[in-house]
């Protein structure tokens, strides 16, 4: 989850809140990579979740990076929160779930660098306190009430609100983890091409990357559980946006269909003011009845702009946001597969190819088939797995036209780190299978196995 935004007055007209995204634009040299990526903590022995406070807790572990790592801290209305270094920040999520938010970087190379650093660092530091993390799309055991709810304003509003506009809101706040990356645009048209590949082709990365299919200690029949959670969690604020591939398209599409997701809160003095429901237009005219008679700040949009969860949105840049958090490797093979796909005009413009002719109804049955099938779903045809395996030799191909090397020159580029996706399609089934079957088989239906066999 974001972190409240600063800066920028009150907004003046309504052209400004398209400006604030197209602020974004970006020449391609100077497109970066923002990979983010979350996980589970446990305490061990007992396999618990990690509570905010005491000797083994999400608290002791921000402490221990603060103090051995030379993390800055922040926190909110008294309590550790979160913690800032080099452009990238530790935050947690509403059940405790540990988030790194990297830094824009250059290269998959870099950005794979920081997440081995950062994951180096808190097993130190988790270990010394007795607490393992594992990567997995969904909590595999735990019920909602063994979850703790971490102390932050935000979190408290969400809360109370998904149980009246959906069936599986609390669900994905407390017992789901992702792997996303963030991207840049250079203008508008690239901004939409971008949007519209990403937004249809993301039911494929959760194909690829679903490793949820256990939920409180059972097989769920779904491969990414986690899939199936952001399913009925709020379809005011998710879902496929079929009106991103109608003509005409654009910045000023995307701040109609903002304003009209309902909001959350308004962030005043380190504090979160309850705003559920209530209409950021009102706020624009100073009739927000939480505020009356204020007008709302850039820094409001840009809060509201993060309660907004489509599979693909935008704000200053773009966010692909389908896939289950996951083992290691992983966490380098998500940025690698889209930054392959999107920083290449010719890989763009072939991915696009793959899935221009997709109708919304086809679009928007994918996204449900994935979560139950991953690989084995069908589109327009053909099976994801086609699809996966024509998308990941486009993105070797866009990887290697941008030719950036590693390891002191000693890798030509970044299609490496494709190899823990190109094994998922070599296999023909996603990384659930295999968990199903050692579940069946191997652990003979003992779920904790996971914890021993899945930590970082």
């Amino acid at each position: 989850m974001s972190i409240p935004q600063s800066g920028g007055g009150p907004i003046e007209n309504h052209a400004q809140l398209a400006e604030y995204m197209s602020s974004g634009c970006k020449r391609k040299s100077e497109w970066r990579i923002g990979t983010e990526h979350e996980k589970f903590g446990y305490t061990k022995g007992e396999l618990l979740p990690v509570p905010y406070e005491g000797d083994r807790s999400v608290k002791a572990i921000l402490e221990g990076l603060r103090d051995q790592f030379g993390w800055s801290p922040v926190e909110e209305a008294g309590h550790l929160i979160g913690l800032t270094k080099n452009g990238a920040n530790v935050s947690l999520e509403p059940g405790g779930q540990l988030e790194l938010s990297g830094a824009p970087l250059e290269s998959i190379h870099q950005t794979c660098d920081e997440a081995n650093t950062h994951l180096k660092e808190v097993k130190a530091v988790a270990d010394a306190v007795g607490v393992g993390f594992f990567g997995m799309g969904a909590a595999p055991d735990w019920t909602h009430e063994q979850m703790p709810l971490m102390p932050k304003g935000r979190y408290k509003l969400m809360d109370r609100y998904m149980g009246e506009v959906g069936t599986h809101g609390t669900q994905m706040m407390r017992r789901t983890t992702t792997i996303q990356v963030n991207l840049d645009f250079s203008s508008e048209p690239d901004m939409v091409q971008k949007l519209r590949t990403s937004l249809a082709l993301q039911p494929v990365a959760t194909a690829l990357f679903a490793n949820s299919p256990f939920f409180e200690g059972k097989l769920t029949g779904y491969q990414s559980w986690r899939a199936r959670v952001w399913q009925n969690t709020d379809n005011a604020r998710t879902g496929m946006l079929p009106f991103v591939f109608e003509d005409g398209f654009g910045f000023d599409a995307w701040v109609d269909y903002a304003l009209d997701v309902p909001m959350y809160f308004v962030y005043r003095d380190g504090k979160y003011i309850d705003a559920l429901g209530m209409s950021f237009r009102d706020f624009l005219v100073g009739k927000l009845p939480a505020l009356s008679g204020e007008i709302a700040t850039l820094s409001d949009w840009a809060d509201h702009l993060t309660t907004a969860f489509p599979e693909a949105r935008i704000k200053k840049y773009m966010e692909m946001r389908g896939a289950d958090g996951g083992p290691w490797r992983k966490i380098c093979a998500l940025p690698a597969f889209w930054v392959g796909l999107m920083y290449d005009q010719n890989a763009l413009d072939a991915a696009w190819d793959v899935c221009k002719d997709w109708t919304a109804d086809q679009r928007d049955q994918l996204r449900t088939d994935v979560g139950k099938d991953a690989l084995q779903a069908s589109i327009n045809g053909r099976e994801v797995l086609d699809v996966a395996k024509e998308l990941l030799t486009i993105s070797e191909a866009g990887l290697k036209a941008r030719a950036i090397p590693g390891a002191g020159g000693m890798i030509p580029d970044e299609a490496h780190f494709l190899n823990a996706l190109q094994e998922t399609v070599d296999r023909g089934h996603s990384p659930a299978k295999k968990l199903q079957r050692l579940f069946e088989c191997e652990w003979a239906g003992d779920i904790k196995r996971v914890y021993q066999e899945y930590s970082y």
